[in-house]
């Protein structure tokens, strides 16, 4: 096919933060540019039913606790709060509308043609989407991920009782006893949101810790402070079935090894075992593509897929499932496809956690980095941090992870009430190659939380001031 016979210069396919941003990209850099979305909105699932509303509904159901469970109490504030759930869901659907809009707004100021529709692979250039074809010199696939499910747990968020984390976003009552399975960053971050609300919450998880992946003295803490906030922990177990009728949910448990079979009664449940990658109805082997036994479309540094003109981001490719991890490479991808050298450091991937306190990490878990070499690790608590003591907010720890030799930083992890906002300077810190001694000579502002961080990379050296 000749080059000026392609209908676009660059295709997009889906408009979740990898695809939107790679689409705004690509027309920046002067390409004709076209973005294919299913959705009614665009945005993807971060938007949609992911990150954004969560967190509109985590920080109401705080701002809900904190009258509640008596912070305001402990500063003198006498407050009787009642809850108008209508009204909470109501204020996260106008945030989600904000900004789904905005993203409209950005096609139609970059002049992004959004193509409404399913795309599916009629060859390497050709998409059909709906009822035609479109042709485009490169195309990305940015399909994002999906709920996976659980085997014996049949999800249906219509009859709100047995959900997944977009039915979690829509329940129009708050559970009596809500049972989350799986103990990573969705559940435990849906699940806090109800708990804050008012229900019982169990969270059942098949390892014998929480939040996999993450550095093992945060999990250990984690688990500690989740107990203490009232959240029921069954480590170690498997859900091996459930069934639903109008008043609740009945659950059969076990042991993860097997055995000691239970059953468990609740009112609704929150299948959270992780997401998986969205390639079906893709038709990828009309393009000559695969899939790897991950479901991921394999590519490579520069995100090239095998087949000359297709490349490949975010969620559906190998890494963490991660909006800011896609959003990043949808910038670089834009850049590679114009030849400009676009670049994603997938050692400095910060990951959060948004309950509260919140939880974050970046680069290597101590267990990692002590398998890599020689180590050397600072923390610092946030009972000796003047600010959170003085806020009557005090859990947590910050941990700098330091190579032994060279001082270099490989990793931070951390636990605190503005964690996710904390890590960003870690983040930049290994960016630049810092060291330890980087940041414990940086002045910090006080008294503020970050200078926990301080004190973390000084204590590397064994010379914290203020413990």
């Amino acid at each position: 096919m000749a080059e000026h016979s392609y209908d676009y210069d660059c295709l997009v396919i889906g408009a979740g933060p990898g695809g939107y941003v790679a689409a705004i990209r690509a027309a920046q850099l002067g390409l004709k540019t076209a973005c294919v979305e299913s959705r009614e909105t665009l945005g993807g699932t971060c938007l949609n039913v992911g990150c954004i509303p969560s967190k509109a509904l985590l920080h109401g159901s705080e701002l809900f606790e904190e009258a509640e469970g008596g912070h305001f109490a402990t500063w003198g504030i006498t407050a009787k709060p009642t809850l108008d759930l209508g009204k909470m869901m109501a204020e996260k659907t106008k945030a989600v509308g904000e900004l789904t809009g905005g993203i409209e707004f950005l096609f139609k100021k970059n002049k992004v043609t959004w193509l409404k529709g399913h795309a599916a692979f009629e060859d390497a250039h050709s998409v059909k989407v709906g009822d035609q074809t479109v042709t485009a010199k490169d195309i990305v696939i940015a399909t994002g991920s999906s709920v996976t499910p659980l085997p014996g747990v049949e999800v249906d968020n219509a009859a709100k009782r047995i959900v997944d984390s977009t039915g979690a976003l829509e329940l129009e009552e708050v559970p009596e006893h809500l049972v989350v399975i799986g103990g990573g960053v969705i559940g435990l971050e849906l699940g806090s949101v109800w708990r804050r609300l008012g229900a019982k919450v169990t969270v059942v998880e098949f390892l014998d810790q929480l939040l996999p992946g993450m550095d093992g003295e945060v999990r250990k803490e984690a688990h500690k402070i989740f107990k203490k906030q009232g959240m029921e922990m069954m480590l170690g177990h498997k859900v091996t079935g459930a069934k639903a009728d109008k008043k609740g949910v009945k659950l059969t448990v076990e042991k993860s090894a097997g055995g000691d079979e239970q059953v468990i009664e609740a009112s609704h449940v929150l299948v959270a075992i992780g997401r998986r990658p969205n390639t079906d109805g893709l038709a990828l082997d009309k393009a000559g593509l695969q899939v790897n036994n991950r479901g991921q479309i394999e590519i490579d540094h520069d995100f090239r897929t095998k087949i000359d003109g297709i490349w490949a981001i975010g969620d559906v490719v190998p890494g963490p499932m991660l909006a800011h991890k896609a959003e990043d490479e949808g910038i670089a991808v834009a850049e590679n496809i114009v030849g400009l050298t676009g670049i994603v450091n997938h050692d400095v991937i910060p990951s959060v956690v948004y309950t509260a306190p919140e939880i974050a990490g970046v680069g290597l878990t101590e267990e990692e980095a002590k398998e890599r070499g020689s180590v050397k690790v600072g923390k610092f608590p946030m009972m000796a941090n003047s600010r959170a003591k003085a806020n009557r907010d005090t859990d947590g720890f910050v941990k700098v992870i330091a190579d032994a030799e060279t001082d270099r930083v490989v990793g931070v992890w951390m636990i605190n009430s503005l964690a996710g906002t904390m890590i960003a300077q870690a983040a930049q810190a290994m960016e630049f190659g810092a060291t330890s001694e980087d940041i414990a000579y940086t002045c910090h502002a006080h008294p503020t939380h970050a200078e926990a961080f301080k004190e973390a990379a000084m204590a590397v050296q064994g010379k914290p001031i203020h413990m």
